[in-house]
């Protein structure tokens, strides 16, 4: 694909999580729509093979970082090679999270529990002070973070207290973020993933537990969806914003879960 001539054509995105799944997803359409886009995680393997796949494919620029989100100099140190490279940023997708085993609630662990709040709860709210620091200084102002909530930042599955409660609080923080957002034009919005097909759901096509006690498969949608969702949300002039959009297959067992 030849340089992008998207809505994104000149604009900075940052992808946490961004080598693997629904981030590396979000990415590449970001990319096609003429981003230049950083992708950030742990493994720099499989982040460097993400970057040059991208890039190869969209003709734009695709940097990747190894970041630890829930580490406060690493993300600072993120931040600043952001800055260097490109000096400004318009959008940041905060999409890195983890989760713990689906044991009952009293068998979580201590560590477990630390882990999974740095990684989909701390690791959001460093990069959107960062991002936040960035877009009130830049010229023009301004810029926009999207938040992956999950369909668990509105309802739980069975034994999954740390990950629901993680996600639950995106939800405060993705409020919280486009209340004092507005007077800097830093608009915030929250996008909730049902059954995206990754490796991490693939468990999804041969069982998983229900509220009911019950193993039933459940649907999933393909990541290209998500992508979209989240491209129609960036391309928004700033004076708009998607508070929240949940994006799931027809058939989840969502509505009527319990």
């Amino acid at each position: 694909m030849a340089q992008g001539k998207g809505s994104g054509e000149g604009r900075i995105a940052l992808v946490t999580g961004g080598g693997t799944g629904v981030g590396r997803g979000i990415a590449q359409a970001l990319s096609a729509e003429g981003y230049s886009v950083v992708i950030t995680g742990r493994r720099p393997d499989v982040l460097d093979a993400a970057a040059g796949e991208i890039g190869g494919r969209t003709g734009n620029i695709v940097r990747a970082v190894v970041c630890d989100v829930g580490d406060p100099d690493q993300v600072a140190a993120l931040f600043a090679a952001v800055r260097a490279e490109f000096a400004r940023l318009d959008l940041l997708v905060n999409n890195a999270g983890s989760n713990v085993p689906p044991v009952p609630l009293e068998e979580v662990t201590f560590e477990q529990w630390n882990g999974i709040v740095a990684a989909n709860l701390t690791g959001a709210f460093l990069c959107t002070q960062h991002a936040f620091r960035m877009m009130k200084a830049q010229t023009p102002r301004g810029g926009r973070i999207i938040n992956n909530g999950s369909i668990s930042a509105q309802t739980p599955r069975p034994n999954s207290a740390p990950y629901t409660a993680t996600k639950h609080a995106i939800t405060g923080l993705t409020k919280s973020t486009a209340l004092d957002g507005r007077m800097h034009d830093i608009a915030c919005g929250q996008i909730d993933i049902g059954n995206a097909a990754t490796d991490m759901t693939a468990r999804m096509s041969t069982g998983v537990l229900q509220a009911n006690g019950e193993v039933a498969a459940e649907p999933t949608i393909p990541i290209e969806h998500i992508a979209e969702a989240v491209v129609y949300m960036a391309s928004l002039p700033l004076s708009a914003n998607v508070l929240t959009m949940t994006v799931m297959a027809t058939r989840m067992p969502l509505v009527g879960r319990g």
